[in-house]
């Protein structure tokens, strides 16, 4: 029994994206990564992050899902980054305190319906880098905020529908 569900339900693919929207979608992270980039660079502050990659995949890509919305994006990020910079703080840099900082982070954004899928990984990031408090701000929620702010004017320019669905 379980490994026929291994097989899957054997649906088809989904339809091709039109090369338009793929073109659209790839400008989008390009132009968006570019200027924080830049940015960084010019005010020699960090505002880029590993996951801003996966955010731009959704954002321009899938900007109707639910996870592209600009609070799932903004509060996904900065919740997640607090709770591991919480458990970095309080528990140190050990497998058990990451593990727990990243179910904690995933069930935090279910519950306050601001799930946002690259977010995820912001835990991982901090185990990792193991920043200051300052990561928090600097790159990941001016770094958020950035990237929606620009998907709000591209995805508006560029497309006939509304960006964002809701808010």
């Amino acid at each position: 029994m379980f490994l026929k569900k291994l097989l899957g339900d054997k649906q088809p693919l989904p339809p091709p994206v039109p090369l338009k929207k793929i073109g659209l979608a790839c400008l989008g992270g390009f132009l968006i990564i570019a200027v924080l980039a830049l940015l960084s660079d010019a005010t020699s502050t960090p505002l880029i992050l590993g996951s801003f990659g996966a955010t731009c995949v959704l954002v321009f890509g899938y900007p109707d899902a639910p996870f592209s919305v600009p609070r799932n994006v903004v509060i996904g990020h900065i919740t997640t980054t607090f709770i591991g910079l919480l458990f970095l703080t309080f528990f140190g840099p050990n497998l058990w305190s990451l593990a727990l900082a990243v179910a904690i982070a995933i069930g935090v954004m279910i519950l306050f319906r601001v799930v946002h899928p690259p977010a995820g990984s912001n835990p991982v990031i901090i185990f990792l880098a193991q920043p200051s408090w300052s990561f928090l701000l600097f790159p990941v929620a001016i770094g958020a905020v950035l990237i929606v702010i620009f998907a709000l004017i591209y995805l508006n320019l560029t497309r006939a529908e509304n960006y964002p669905k809701y808010w």
